[in-house]
């Protein structure tokens, strides 16, 4: 067996025995491409080479300037397919076992202002080319912002999920984990009205000799629905046209804005780690980081032993002498 076909081996076991995303499995193939590569022009193979050998290329994933978490993603990558190879019985020992990476810098996310979205949503709708496209967009927005979903989620959501005017939806995310997250009101109502016309759109197709489609916003792409890449397009368009820096707007803006928002108006951290879908607390600690400045706020108004709260009370007290 080559190397191309171990690493083929570990994603397929990635795949089957993590329900690894399809973005997941093309990360570490890419990942371990670029190492592979590194090996050849060194002369080198994935079964010989040694610790020296993986330092080497830590080395020069640094020379190339490449990030902190991207070497931190290339390492990690590195040491599973390694464990991977001793669990196979192809090699003996594990070469990356001990080295210890960069870590994973958290930059903090960015977010947008509750009017900005606004001005973005209207500039998804008014922006838009006929009444069918104007509720498509009205409920892409809507839903995105209301759940937090993360856009592969959003585009690839099925109809299943959707009918019967559900006040709640069912989300398959990373590792095919599945969670529930409540809809806003007008979320609610921008399906209703997106799926009215989208079964129109349907019941056209398969009178036309189409098969219906199993997803909420359908495709005649590859994927069957709507893919990211469309949705960013899109997104940095409406930006523009709501006067917003499209550099900082992305699908995964809203995704932050909507975090950002639910704890700026007090949502309980672990709630928000509930409903973003996150494995650990860690990962959505860094939205208390944005709103450091609120939280501040918040200790000085209504903590009974802060200055600003014990001169408001002492003020009281003086007036009612």
């Amino acid at each position: 067996m080559n190397d191309l076909r171990r690493i083929e081996a570990f994603l397929e076991a990635k795949s089957a025995e993590t329900g690894a995303s399809q973005n997941t499995l093309s990360a570490y193939a890419r990942d371990l491409a670029d190492f592979h590569e590194f090996l050849i022009d060194k002369k080198q193979d994935l079964m010989q080479v040694d610790m020296a050998g993986v330092e080497a290329y830590l080395v020069d994933l640094v020379n190339r300037d490449l990030s902190q978490s991207t070497r931190a993603r290339r390492l990690s990558a590195i040491k599973q397919f390694f464990h991977f190879c001793l669990e196979e019985n192809w090699r003996a020992d594990h070469p990356a076992l001990q080295i210890t990476g960069p870590g994973r810098g958290k930059s903090l996310p960015k977010t947008m202002t509750v009017i900005d979205v606004d001005r973005l949503m209207d500039c998804a709708i008014t922006t838009a080319k006929g009444a069918v496209e104007r509720a498509r967009n009205a409920c892409l927005m809507q839903v995105l912002y209301a759940t937090g979903m993360r856009v592969s989620e959003l585009m690839s959501l099925p109809i299943a999920a959707c009918r019967g005017e559900p006040e709640f939806l069912l989300i398959k995310g990373k590792g095919g984990k599945e969670r529930i997250v409540p809809l806003s009101p007008p979320a609610s109502a921008a399906l209703t009205l997106w799926l009215y016309h989208r079964d129109q759109e349907e019941e056209r197709k398969v009178n036309e000799g189409h098969d219906a489609s199993p997803f909420l916003f359908p495709s005649r792409g590859k994927l069957g629905h709507l893919t990211r890449h469309w949705f960013y397009q899109n997104i940095k368009n409406w930006a523009v046209h709501a006067g917003i820096d499209a550099s900082v707007v992305t699908p995964h803006t809203i995704r932050h804005a909507f975090a950002t928002h639910l704890l700026a108006n007090g949502a309980d951290l672990r709630v928000i780690q509930t409903l973003l879908g996150h494995a650990d607390v860690s990962t959505t600690e860094i939205y208390t980081h944005v709103l450091d400045d609120h939280l501040r706020d918040l200790v000085m108004d209504h903590h009974p032993l802060s200055t600003k709260r014990r001169k408001s009370i002492g003020n009281t007290s003086s007036e009612g002498q």
